[in-house]
């Protein structure tokens, strides 16, 4: 029984899934269709639509999945501990300074090779 059920609640999450696509498809088409009206209604009109279409997606399983997600997301990001501006100073100094040394160092190595392959060809 449990099987029929969520059958049934994903045949309904197909359809709103669908009907928000094509809700956002009608509105990039009427966004488009309409090109002689002021710009601004036009957006304001497909961004109406976008939300009512993220409405409706709201309601779904996925949506559901997506809002946990996204949720659990910002939980995360307020764990990170940011550098301080000293500290990001400092480490992307380092950065550059390693990769001009490495640069030089290649350079350096890349010279040897050329007279070591010219001092065999001539």
């Amino acid at each position: 029984m449990s099987s029929k059920s969520d059958t049934q609640h994903s045949k309904v999450d197909t359809i709103k899934l669908a009907s928000a696509a094509v809700l956002l498809a009608i509105a990039i088409a009427a966004f488009y269709y309409f090109s002689n009206l002021l710009t601004l209604v036009r957006v304001i009109g497909l961004l109406a639509a976008a939300g009512v279409a993220v409405a409706i997606v709201a309601t779904t399983e996925l949506g559901g999945r997506l809002f946990g997600f996204v949720q659990d997301s910002r939980v995360e990001l307020r764990k990170v501990v940011w550098p301080s501006r000293a500290e990001t100073l400092q480490v992307s100094l380092t950065v550059i300074i390693l990769v001009l040394l490495v640069g030089v160092f290649l350079w350096l190595v890349d010279m040897f090779l050329f007279w070591v392959v010219r001092s065999l060809t001539s």
